[in-house]
C-alpha cells in the first residue's frame, strides 16, 4: 500500500531533511514567471510540511535544456514568486548536488525550504541508462542526510521514469504527496467510475497527441466533443475542404476508425458545424465565420485557415456540456492567446463552470486558458497540473513515478 504525506507527518518530521520533487515547470517571460498555477499548486505541501519542522529541499524542472546548465531555465525566477506566495522562508542553491546546494542543505533550519537549481541541468536525470540515473538520485537522497525521505508531489512528471521521480524511491522511504493524490483520485473516477452522462471535450493542435486517449475513452465516454487544430483531420476525413487548416495526413484512416467505433460503444462524436477561417496565423489576421461544408468559400478560398471554432458550434458544445453530469477537458478550442480566436475556448471554460457536473480541466493549455481568460479556478471541479501524465493515465499507461512509491 503506498505510504502517503500523512503517514510521513504522523511519523514526525521535525529537524528531518525531507526532499520533495515538484512540478515547478512555469512558463517564463523576460526573467519573469507569467502564469504561477503550479507554483501555487505545490506550495500547500511544502508549508504543511515546513509547518511541522521539516527541512524542506525541494526538486524540480524547467524546460528542457538538454542536460547542462542553461540560464534561461534557471529555477531562480521560480524561487523569487515562492518567496513572494508563501511565509515560509525560501532559498535557492546555485547548483543541483555541488557545494552550493551542500552547503544550503546544511544551513537548512527547521520550518524552511531550500530550491535546487534545475534537475535537468544534469543530464542524469534523463538518461536511459539506470545506472546514471541511480547515481544522481543517490547524489540527492545524500542531501537529506541521516534520516531522510521522499514525498513525489510532482504529478507532471510521474510519467518519467527519470532520477528524481522514480530512481530517487529506491534511495529513500518514499510518500505519496497530497497533489498526486488528489490527480489520482480524479483521474480514477473519470476512468473507473464516471457519473453520467460523460462528456469528453478535447482540443490542441494534433490528433496524434490524443489518438491513444480516444480509443481508451470512447468506450468510456457518451459524447466526445473534438475542437482545435486537431478537428481538421476529422474533416478531411469526411471529405470537407479545410483549406490551409492543420492536418495529418497520416492519420486520417485513424479517424475514420474512430468514427465507426465510437457509433459502436454508443458514444458520439460532436464535430464543430463552423469554423473561424483566417487569412493568415496572426492576431490581426482578416476572419470569418464559415460553415464546415464551405470552409473554402470565403474571401481567402483554399489560402485560408482555421483558428477556432465557430459560434453556432461553441453553443452546441456548451448545449452538450450543460446536459452532462461528469466533464473532462483537455485542449483549447482554438489559438486562445489571440484575441480574435479565444471565442471558443471561452465558451467552452465558461460552459464547464456553468455546468451542474463534476468538471476536470486537464492539460496544461487548458488551465493556462482558464487563468488568461480570466476564470475563477475554484468554479470547477478539479484543475490538473498533470499535462501528458493525465493524458498518459488516460490512455491506461502504467506511470513509473507512480509504480515507483509502490501503488
Amino acid at each position: 500500500m503506498t505510504a502517503t504525506l500523512e503517514n510521513l507527518l504522523a511519523e514526525g518530521v521535525a529537524g528531518r531533511k525531507i526532499l520533495v520533487r515538484s512540478d515547478l515547470n512555469v512558463p517564463l517571460k523576460d526573467g519573469q514567471v507569467t502564469d504561477d498555477g503550479r507554483i501555487r499548486a505545490s506550495l500547500p505541501v511544502l508549508e504543511k510540511l515546513a509547518a511541522a519542522g521539516a527541512r524542506v529541499i525541494v526538486t524540480a524542472h524547467l524546460g528542457r535544456p538538454q542536460g547542462q546548465p542553461d540560464p534561461q531555465y534557471s529555477l531562480a525566477p521560480v524561487a523569487a514568486r515562492m518567496a513572494e506566495l508563501t511565509s515560509v522562508p525560501v532559498a535557492q542553491a546555485e547548483d543541483l548536488t555541488g557545494d552550493s546546494a551542500k552547503a544550503s542543505a546544511a544551513a537548512l533550519q527547521d520550518g524552511q525550504i531550500l530550491l535546487l537549481e534545475n534537475v535537468r541541468f544534469d543530464a542524469r536525470e534523463t538518461s536511459k541508462d539506470s545506472a546514471e540515473r541511480a547515481e544522481l538520485a543517490g547524489e540527492l537522497a545524500a542531501l537529506t542526510t541521516e534520516n531522510g525521505a521522499f514525498v513525489n508531489d510532482a504529478f507532471g512528471a510521474v510519467h518519467r521514469r527519470h532520477a528524481s521521480v522514480a530512481d530517487i524511491a529506491e534511495k529513500l522511504p518514499a510518500y505519496q504527496g497530497d497533489l498526486v493524490a488528489a490527480e489520482l483520485q480524479v483521474l480514477q473516477r473519470l476512468t473507473e467510475s464516471p457519473e453520467r452522462p460523460y462528456t469528453v471535450v478535447l482540443g490542441g493542435s494534433k490528433v496524434s497527441d490524443k489518438l491513444a486517449v480516444i480509443e481508451n475513452l470512447l468506450p468510456k465516454a457518451d459524447s466526445l466533443l473534438i475542437g482545435g487544430g486537431m478537428v481538421f483531420t476529422f474533416l478531411k476525413a469526411q471529405g470537407y475542404g479545410i483549406g490551409k487548416s492543420l492536418v495529418e495526413e497520416d492519420k486520417l484512416e485513424t479517424v475514420n476508425g474512430f468514427l465507426a467505433e465510437a457509433e459502436k460503444h454508443g458514444c458520439r462524436i460532436v464535430l464543430p458545424t463552423d469554423i473561424v477561417m483566417a487569412s493568415a496565423f496572426a492576431a490581426d489576421a482578416e476572419h470569418e465565420v464559415l460553415p464546415v461544408d464551405s470552409l473554402e468559400s470565403g474571401k481567402h478560398g483554399a489560402q485560408a485557415l482555421g483558428l477556432d471554432i465557430g459560434p453556432d458550434s461553441a453553443q452546441n458544445f456548451a448545449s452538450v456540456i450543460a446536459g452532462s453530469k461528469t466533464v473532462f477537458w483537455n485542449g483549447p478550442m482554438g489559438v486562445f492567446e489571440m484575441e480574435a480566436f479565444a471565442a471558443g475556448t471561452a465558451s467552452v471554460a465558461k460552459a464547464l463552470t456553468d455546468a451542474e457536473a463534476f468538471t476536470v480541466v486537464g492539460g496544461g493549455d487548458s488551465a493556462a486558458a482558464v487563468r488568461s481568460l480570466g476564470f475563477d479556478e475554484s468554479a470547477f471541479g478539479h484543475i490538473s497540473t498533470g499535462g501528458g501524465a493525465s493524458l498518459e493515465y488516460l490512455e491506461g499507461k502504467t506511470l513509473p513515478g507512480i509504480q515507483a512509491l509502490g501503488a
